[in-house]
C-alpha cells in the first residue's frame, strides 16, 4: 500500500486538526505511504467517496449522515471513534408576532431545503427536519402542527469539481460554495417561510446578518440525546479492508488524532481561527456558537451516551427515508483499535510517572 485517502467535513473535528497540521503525512513519510484528501483527487468516483465511502483505504470524519448512509447503502466501513461537541440550532424568523409555542407556531410555514442536484443523501434536508422535530418539542409542538415548505437549490459540492492548477483554491471554494444557509435566508427575506432551521457557527452568523429572532434554541432542549443531528456526534469511519489488513496503520491515525485533541486543549485561540477557516466565517461567532469551549470539546472516543443518541437518530433518517435500508449498528462499531491505542497511551503514561 502507498496512499491513504482521507475526507473531513468543514467541521471542528480532531482528525481535520490531524490533517491541517500535516501530522497524518508525517506519520507515514518514512514509510513512503502518501496521505491524501479525496477532493485532490482527479477521478470523480474517488471524490464521490466522501458521501459513498467507497474507497478503499480511506477514512472520514464528518457530518454523520452520510456516514449512516454510507453503511446503509451497503459500503464496508468501521465506526471507529466519535467526537461529540456541542454547537448552536436554532429556529429562527423575522416575524416579530410569532411565539415559541404551539399555538403561535400552528400552520406555520417551515421551511425545508431541498438539493435537486444530490445524488446521494440530501443531509442538508434531513439536517433541518431533525432540527424542527427536536426543537418543535420544546415548545410542545410537532411535525404535523407546522406546514413544510419545500426550499429547492442545486448547490455545488466539492464532490463535484476540483480546483485547476491554475486556480486559488479560496476562488475556487467561493466559486463552489455559497454560504451555508443562504437558501434558507433567502426564503426568509422572500417570505417563502416563516422560520427556518440554522446551525453552527455559520447559521450563527446568518441569524445575526439577517437580524433574525432566534425562537428556540437547542439549549433549551435538556434531553441531550435529542441534540443529535448530523453534527452531533461526528463519526471517524474507515474502510473495513483497511482496518482487516492493516490494524497497525488505523492505530497510527487514531493516535495523531487523539495528539490533535490534546493539543485543541492548550490553543484555543488556533482552534478558533482553525475551525472559521473551515467553514468559511469570522472568528467572532465561533466561541458564541460552540458556547461550552470548542478547544475542550474535541475528545475522540466511543462514550455509550453518545452511540446512544446516534443510534436513535440513524431510526430517525430511517423513519423518515433518509436511509434505503437498516443496518446492524452494533456490528458497525469496532472500539478494538481505540481502545488499544489509549491503553497503550494509559502505560506508556504511567511509566513515564513512576
Amino acid at each position: 500500500m502507498s496512499r491513504i485517502w482521507y475526507t473531513r467535513c468543514p467541521a471542528p473535528t480532531p482528525f481535520g486538526i490531524a490533517a491541517q497540521r500535516g501530522e497524518l503525512e508525517a506519520e507515514f513519510a518514512a514509510e513512503g505511504i502518501d496521505v491524501k484528501a479525496l477532493q485532490d483527487a482527479d477521478d470523480p468516483l474517488v471524490r464521490r467517496s466522501h458521501f459513498t465511502h467507497g474507497q478503499p483505504w480511506s477514512f472520514r470524519q464528518g457530518g454523520n449522515i452520510p456516514a449512516l448512509w454510507a453503511r446503509a447503502q451497503g459500503s464496508d466501513t468501521r465506526l471507529i471513534g466519535l467526537t461529540w461537541v456541542d454547537e448552536f440550532q436554532a429556529l429562527i424568523t423575522l416575524s416579530t408576532q410569532l411565539q415559541p409555542t404551539r399555538a403561535s407556531l400552528a400552520g406555520r410555514r417551515f421551511g425545508l431545503p431541498l438539493n435537486t442536484s444530490s445524488q446521494a443523501v440530501d443531509f442538508h434536508r434531513a439536517t433541518a427536519l431533525r432540527g424542527f422535530s427536536s426543537l418543535l418539542q420544546v415548545a410542545n409542538a410537532a411535525l404535523d402542527d407546522v406546514r413544510l415548505v419545500d426550499l429547492p437549490h442545486s448547490p455545488h459540492g466539492l464532490v463535484d469539481a476540483k480546483p485547476a492548477d491554475d486556480l486559488p483554491v479560496g476562488a475556487w471554494l467561493d466559486a463552489q460554495r455559497a454560504h451555508e444557509f443562504a437558501r434558507e435566508a433567502e426564503a426568509l427575506l422572500r417570505g417563502e417561510a416563516d422560520v427556518v432551521f440554522v446551525k453552527g457557527a455559520t447559521g450563527l452568523e446568518i441569524a445575526n446578518v439577517l437580524g433574525a429572532r432566534v425562537l428556540i434554541d437547542i439549549s433549551a432542549h435538556h434531553d441531550r440525546r435529542a441534540h443529535a443531528n448530523n453534527g452531533t456526534p461526528r463519526p471517524l469511519t474507515v474502510d473495513a479492508q483497511l482496518l482487516r489488513e492493516r490494524p497497525d496503520l488505523v492505530e497510527r491515525v487514531l493516535e495523531r488524532t487523539l495528539d490533535a485533541a490534546a493539543w485543541a486543549c492548550g490553543h484555543p485561540a488556533e482552534i478558533a481561527a482553525y475551525v472559521a477557516r473551515e467553514v468559511r466565517c469570522a472568528e467572532y461567532w465561533i466561541p458564541r456558537a460552540y458556547a461550552g469551549g470548542l478547544h475542550r470539546q474535541l475528545d475522540l472516543g466511543l462514550d455509550p451516551d453518545a452511540l446512544d443518541a446516534l443510534v436513535r437518530f440513524k431510526n430517525f433518517l430511517l423513519h423518515h427515508a433518509f436511509l434505503p435500508a437498516d443496518f446492524d449498528f452494533d456490528g458497525w462499531v469496532d472500539a478494538a483499535p481505540l481502545e488499544a491505542v489509549i491503553a497503550r497511551r494509559r502505560a506508556q503514561e504511567a511509566e513515564a510517572a513512576a
